[in-house]
């Protein structure tokens, strides 16, 4: 399958979710952008590094790197291979120099340890065609209210439900017209919800 390479184009607080951020991936040489709900740790673990800030004790992925560092194993890449029910799946490929293997993560690890080990961040096209978001015009990278990142608990999940966020009662015109709206005002997080719900219903 072809892969895609991605760089991170945003990060922002989700108005929303309490205590949700939204991770906006963008395809390299290209208008689709990815958006990804993730939790404040990972959205702190990954904004931190990108800012270069060095915390008072090591991060969960810091110790992972000295870790590796340690017994010499380089992650080469991350691939997000996988989009099921909205859940984005990943995996890291780590080498020690002589064997390589695949190890399987959630996307928000994968994306901080990424950043960490400089490691090239794909997707493969069936996943940026059927959940990508397509940008007019140029966008740039923005990492909004970092400092309010609270050091909450790990969220392994967080609420994705549609008709929470009131878009389940919307024609699928409306929710298309909202889309668009929602791209050009930059509202990613919005976006993605609605993409999702499109989605669902079996529409693109």
């Amino acid at each position: 399958m072809k892969k895609v390479k991605l760089d991170i184009v945003g990060l922002s607080y989700s108005q929303t979710q309490s205590g949700a951020y939204a991770l906006v991936l963008g395809e390299v040489n290209g208008r689709r952008r990815l958006p990804i709900i993730i939790g404040a740790f990972e959205a702190q673990a990954i904004a931190i590094e990108i800012e270069k800030m060095t915390p008072s004790r090591p991060l969960t992925h810091d110790l992972f790197k000295s870790m590796a560092d340690t017994f010499h194993i380089n992650i080469q890449e991350i691939i997000i291979y996988n989009l099921v029910d909205g859940v984005f799946y990943a995996k890291l490929i780590c080498s020690d120099g002589k064997n390589t293997h695949e190890v399987d993560a959630r996307t928000s690890d994968a994306i901080a340890l990424a950043v960490r080990f400089n490691a090239m961040i794909y997707t493969y096209e069936f996943i940026l065609a059927s959940a990508g978001i397509v940008i007019e015009g140029n966008d740039f990278l923005f990492l909004e209210n970092m400092d309010s990142i609270a050091k909450e608990p790990e969220a392994d999940s967080l609420p994705t439900s549609t008709q929470q966020q009131g878009f389940g009662d919307l024609t699928l015109e409306e929710l298309q017209q909202k889309l668009q709206e929602a791209i050009a005002e930059e509202a990613y997080e919005k976006a993605a919800r609605l993409r999702d719900e499109l989605n669902k219903r079996g529409t693109s």
